[in-house]
């Protein structure tokens, strides 16, 4: 489940508890509410910071939840639906990474606008190589609009290599990296301010993400593979 906290104009949506927040139909829902509620309540110039309690920010689709192909498609959508709410949310959208952040989990902090990280534990990890699943089309379309480098994204795609903060910062993948989660919060809070300071226009800033992410939101709306995946 998730929390809210607004600080001013700031919204700080929490993945509560200590587990790995793998998401499943009941944490991306929880988060699908926190999002509308943040879309109520934002004010012309707002931010959001989504980040996690314990270990994992999120260690990726709960797969021991899944019990068929259809549990699989309905976490997926849910998952499309999240990353689609948070293109479209009028304000800038900042992850605080302060834990790992696997598969499914990465493609949530890469769905922000800004991603922070702390520094003295966790790594970010596309783990779908290792665990001998082929990565959803999305999913790579989220990578190629956030990571600049072409030898970044062969390493997070086609390495499945853990990415400490100080290496995702060298790779231009994160903003920064900070020496503990309460710290990878602050420097949150402080980009947030700094963001809200020049008074944009929510809905004109959620108009130009979606002008700037066309591209991936055409892949999150496309089910085709989807489709195909389905049958096989």
């Amino acid at each position: 489940m998730c929390s809210l906290e607004k600080r001013g104009n700031i919204f700080i949506l929490t993945l509560t508890g200590d587990g790995e927040h793998r998401l499943n139909p009941t944490l991306l829902n929880s988060i699908k509410s926190t999002l509308h509620r943040v879309r109520q309540e934002a004010t012309t110039s707002s931010a959001l910071i989504t980040t996690a309690h314990g270990k994992f920010f999120s260690n990726g689709y709960d797969i021991d939840w899944a019990k068929s192909m259809q549990d699989m498609i309905l976490m997926d959508d849910l998952h499309r639906s999240v990353v689609s709410d948070l293109i479209s949310l009028p304000m800038p959208t900042i992850s605080a990474v302060t834990g790992h952040a696997s598969a499914a989990g990465y493609i949530l902090a890469l769905s922000h606008d800004y991603v922070l990280m702390r520094s003295d534990r966790g790594f970010l990890y596309m783990s779908e190589l290792d665990i001998k699943r082929v990565i959803p089309a999305w999913f790579v379309a989220v990578v190629d609009a956030k990571v600049g480098s072409a030898a970044a994204r062969r390493k997070i795609v086609m390495q499945a290599d853990k990415v400490t903060a100080k290496e995702a910062v060298r790779l231009g993948i994160v903003e920064s990296a900070h020496d503990s989660a309460e710290e990878t919060v602050k420097a949150a809070v402080v980009l947030a301010v700094d963001l809200i300071k020049r008074g944009w226009d929510g809905h004109v800033y959620a108009d130009n993400r979606k002008k700037f992410l066309s591209h991936v939101i055409r892949a999150v709306e496309d089910i085709t593979e989807r489709n195909i995946e389905s049958k096989l």
